[in-house]
């Protein structure tokens, strides 16, 4: 299976692997059928692709019809990129009895090659990846899955904000969620600074966008305002320093920092936020490592009771 050095370009950029699975959910023909306790998903808290998964899962009360699993935050010293099951009784995940993330996708595919990702949706039945499309995977949760939402589920992709969503999502994930990975993983100046300006030249005007409403599409809470969140809860923890995206820190942006303690106070945000794992994974883990030279030295800050304080966006922007 590849490292995070196969995907390195001569030029000293990071550039991300593709995803492998990407068949969609949906009742037509060769999509897959949305079914309760047919599938789960593997995530790790520490990963923010899967991460939005799992926040959407319970914003829209999906914790019955799949379930998950989940990885351990540090890497295993083993010879290649993957996740463990180390948290679990006797090191297997308690469904799928598996101990590596790479057993589902070997069993989806003898020949994978790249990294085994979270998220993975898995079919129980055959213990086979389906899906590990974290681009349009919460997407399917909001639309596919309607069916199963508990009652008075947000919509979270409505379907006159889909264009629109889909748009600034996309300048999110290259600008901001991938940017930081960008700038932490580069091997050149060139490539680093180009990703760090990238990711504070969206930041700032975010930052103006949050100035005029609670949430990125005004009043209404949507999938943009979850993968925004992810990045932003890892910031001053994990990026700012691991990663050298360090011109600001989240809690210098008066609109931003606001926004971040809004949505971590919002049930499914910050309950499903684990902070100590974040901080394990990527100041201990090897991911960005590959020589292994990590001094094992945690972090003690930054300090987090700033998230509990009031933020006042609620009443700001009040209808």
């Amino acid at each position: 299976m590849t490292s995070k050095l196969a995907e390195i370009e001569q030029t000293g950029a990071f550039k991300r692997q593709g995803n492998q699975f990407t068949t969609p959910f949906g009742s037509g023909e060769g999509e897959l059928p949305v079914e309760a306790g047919r599938y789960r998903i593997l995530w790790a808290p520490v990963c923010p692709w899967a991460h939005r998964s799992v926040i959407v899962r319970k914003l829209l009360g999906l914790e019955n019809a799949i379930s998950v699993g989940t990885a351990d935050p540090l890497r295993p010293i083993i010879d290649r990129v993957d996740w463990a099951f180390t948290l679990d009784e006797e090191n297997v995940d308690p469904v799928l009895g598996i101990h590596y993330i790479s057993e589902v996708y070997f069993n989806s595919d003898p020949e994978y090659t790249g990294r085994p990702t979270v998220p993975a949706v898995v079919d129980i039945a055959s213990k086979k990846v389906v899906n590990n499309d974290y681009h349009e995977l919460t997407y399917y949760l909001e639309t596919a899955w309607k069916p199963l939402h508990k009652e008075g589920a947000p919509d979270l992709f409505p379907e006159v904000l889909q264009p629109e969503i889909r748009e600034l999502n996309e300048r999110i994930f290259h600008g901001i969620n991938n940017g930081v990975y960008k700038a932490g993983f580069a091997r050149s100046q060139e490539a680093y600074e180009q990703a760090f300006d990238g990711v504070f030249q969206l930041l700032d005007e975010l930052e103006v966008r949050l100035a005029a409403q609670r949430y990125l599409f005004g009043n209404q809470l949507t999938d943009a305002d979850v993968r925004l969140y992810v990045t932003l809860a890892r910031f001053d923890i994990a990026y700012n320093t691991a990663f050298r995206v360090n011109r600001n820190r989240l809690v210098e942006f008066p609109n931003l920092w606001g926004y971040a303690r809004d949505l971590y106070q919002t049930p499914g945000f910050g309950d499903t936020t684990d902070f100590e794992a974040i901080k394990k994974h990527y100041h201990l883990s090897i991911t960005n490592d590959p020589n292994r030279t990590f001094s094992k030295i945690l972090p003690k800050g930054p300090d987090l009771t700033g998230w509990h304080t009031e933020h006042g966006r609620a009443q700001k922007f009040e209808l």
